[in-house]
């Protein structure tokens, strides 16, 4: 069983090294938190959060956004980021999303924002990024990319609470003459709106 406290993890039908389809869940010698062992070939499957890379693009006061053309979310605004590729860095893995989703080039700053989510498995990891001009574009995963002012941000109409925290931190501390990184949690899922409740 998981440690208390930690989200089940993600179900396993066979090995990846042998392809066998009898994997137990238990302690490996030697660890203490659960996995899944292969019985036939005694591979070892761990499962690590996956980290989202992405900027947090300024031009003066303003912040660029993405209109999302992609679920989930989709029509929904944020900020260009996505999944971290192997053999990428945290920052070379934030200009490729930027550049991708938003046409955008930037110059990568501080790590503004550093967001743990227990419950998907996922980290955030957002740096503040100054745009170096303003020829951007909608990539294949948007449909509109444009600059806000703080007032013109579609607050309602944010795709994820991580973007949500990010962009209030960003002007909290341009207000406070303060700068990040802000790192923090989200431990529980956002509950489902009515017309939802009870649909599985």
């Amino acid at each position: 069983m998981p440690r208390a406290g930690l989200p089940a993890p993600l179900t396993l039908r066979y090995c990846s090294h042998c392809g066998s389809d009898r994997l137990d869940f238990r302690v490996p010698e030697g660890d203490t938190l659960a996995r899944y062992v292969c019985a036939g070939c005694g591979s070892i499957h761990y499962q690590n959060p996956k980290v989202v890379v992405g900027c947090l693009p300024v031009w003066g006061d303003q912040v660029l956004l993405c209109k999302r053309a992609i679920e989930p979310r989709l029509g929904l605004w944020t900020l260009p980021a996505g999944f971290l590729e192997n053999g990428e860095s945290v920052i070379d893995g934030a200009l490729r999303e930027t550049w991708e989703e938003a046409g955008a080039r930037v110059a990568v700053q501080d790590l503004h924002t550093m967001i743990s989510l227990p419950p998907i498995h996922q980290v955030y990891m957002m740096f503040s990024a100054r745009l170096l001009d303003l020829d951007f574009r909608p990539g294949p995963e948007s449909l509109d990319v444009r600059l806000f002012d703080e007032a013109d941000v579609p607050w309602d109409a944010l795709a994820f609470r991580t973007i949500v925290r990010t962009l209030r931190n960003f002007f909290l501390d341009r207000k406070r003459g303060t700068r990040g990184p802000h790192i923090s949690s989200i431990d529980r899922r956002p509950p489902l709106p009515p017309d939802l409740r009870g649909a599985a």
